[in-house]
């Protein structure tokens, strides 16, 4: 089998992958997906989140042409896609930084990584990691990039500052996605071959205990809390809640027919899984389904029909409508997130495999693979606009932050508790660029201190002194000059046992 093919050939059993073929070049009555559909999860995954406007900076597509081996810019202003830039051998994953000024590309069949700097579209030099990279995420903080080998059973971790890879990192079998935790501080590793996840502390890049997941695991994605992992098995049916406190699996959730993509909403209340259902590959007339899962209670609700084999959702940034391309049937769906009712499917081009939704939620634009076009839809009508020409085969689709300037968020917790007499560290993060600078107000307990470190993060450590026991109300604020934010944080001091 080619390279960069495996992942989702064994996605469908080889039966079904034969029977589809037989039925499509005998009867027309659908097509043999692509191996690269699994490109479409992986786009999605490290995509930074949408940011706070800047002032007048270019929001901008990359299209990763797995077919040509390059990556097609396009400026969401006027729709013009750019010069294609060259990459490596089937790019097939796109992660771009938070604060927008590199993308990087996986090239599935030459164990590479590729930097593309943004102001100028260029490439970089190749960053060598191991074999059939297929997954790539980036911390919040945009220091690190990890890049999961599927053939290798590693993750290769890149510092970004000076795009040189670390040590591997062993984890499960077949490594095919990657999601990290809001504050940075884990990234989960799914492992297809394994049927299992593997938690990476990114401080020490140490693996944890494999988490049991279900029947192959097909994609995962986290809560923006960061409490909880949510992981489509898709042979098994279900969906597993982890939480990542624990790292423990609740029970498993029942959902549709071969669960193959998720997405959660920003207010972290609904979990909406793609049921992609096999059996529709050898019998036209049925459908996928989409079911929605209360994050409250972990219940599985009505599914909702929409189109053949549903792969891929995303949702915008306001909540309100989860959109869900449908490769066979070539539409995509829009489903309204307070009723979880379907619209009419709209009509894109031939097998999309990927989408990705603007900062602003205006415009959602859609990878056609076969058609070798992206499809916008304007997100308030619901219509498709003129295709963009792209390259061979657009398999996965991401999109810059809303500017290179954003104003400041903070992504650390709320609270620390520290005890007498013992050493102390608490980190601030935010995420803004320019980096913010963080000062606090409110009295800190004898002995602890708090120091900006100039780079959106700040540190309060010390050595809690006697008498310091109580609690400490705190006020962080993080400043740039695109905005503020600010934080109420509490450090409580216990007494020594």
């Amino acid at each position: 089998m080619p390279a960069g093919t495996m992942r989702a050939w064994r996605a469908l059993p080889r039966w079904l992958v034969m029977s589809a073929a037989v039925i499509s070049l005998a009867a027309g009555l659908g097509s043999v997906v692509p191996a690269s559909q699994a490109a479409a999860d992986v786009a999605k995954v490290g995509a930074p989140r949408a940011a706070s406007a800047g002032l007048g900076s270019p929001v901008t597509v990359y299209v990763a042409n797995g077919g040509s081996d390059t990556v097609t810019p396009i400026q969401t202003a006027t729709n013009a896609p750019g010069a294609p830039i060259t990459a490596g051998g089937q790019p097939f994953a796109i992660a771009i930084t938070p604060d927008g000024k590199t993308v990087y590309v996986t090239n599935s069949v030459s164990g590479t990584v590729t930097p593309i700097d943004t102001a100028t579209n260029t490439p970089g030099a190749p960053i060598t990691v191991g074999s059939e990279p297929f997954a790539i995420a980036i911390t919040p903080d945009g220091k690190t990039a990890y890049v999961a080998n599927y053939l290798s059973g590693t993750v290769t971790p890149i510092d970004t500052a000076t795009n040189t890879p670390g040590a591997p990192i062993t984890v499960g079998s077949e490594p095919d996605l990657i999601a990290i935790t809001p504050d940075g501080k884990t990234a989960y590793v799914e492992n297809t071959g394994s049927d299992s996840l593997t938690p990476i502390q990114t401080a020490t890049n140490t693996p944890g205990a494999p988490i049991p997941a279900g029947g192959q695991p097909s994609t995962i994605a986290i809560t923006p809390d960061g409490k909880t992992v949510y992981v489509a098995n898709i042979f098994g049916g279900t969906v597993t809640p982890i939480q990542t406190a624990t790292n423990t699996p609740g029970a498993s959730i029942p959902v549709g027919n071969n669960p193959d993509s998720l997405a959660i909403t920003p207010d972290g209340k609904t979990v909406y899984v793609a049921n992609a259902n096999y059996g529709c590959l050898v019998d036209p007339n049925c459908s996928g389904t989409v079911t929605p899962i209360d994050t409250a209670t972990n219940t599985a609700g009505t599914p909702i029909t929409v189109g053949t084999y549903p792969r891929v959702i995303a949702i915008t940034p306001d909540g309100k409508t989860a959109y869900v391309v449908n490769i066979d049937a070539g539409t995509v769906i829009p489903i309204a997130t307070a009723t979880n009712t379907a619209a009419a499917p709209i009509t894109v081009g031939s097998q999309p495999f990927a989408i990705a939704i603007t900062p602003d939620g205006k415009t959602a634009y859609v990878a056609n693979s076969l058609s070798g076009t992206v499809t916008p839809i304007d997100t308030a009508t619901n219509t498709a606009g003129t295709p963009i020409t792209v390259g061979n085969r657009p398999d996965a689709i991401a999109i810059t932050p809303a500017s290179i300037t954003q104003g400041p968020v903070f992504t650390s917790g709320t609270a620390a508790t520290a005890g007498l007499g013992g050493a102390f560290t608490f980190t601030v993060t935010t995420t803004g660029s320019p980096p913010p600078r963080i000062t606090r107000t409110g009295r800190l307990p004898s002995g602890i201190r708090f120091a900006d470190n100039g780079d959106g993060t700040a540190t309060i450590s010390g050595t809690p002194e006697k008498a310091a026991a109580g609690v400490y109300p705190l006020t962080l604020t993080a400043r740039n000059k695109y905005g503020t934010a600010t934080q109420a944080f509490t450090l409580t001091i216990t007494k020594a046992r």
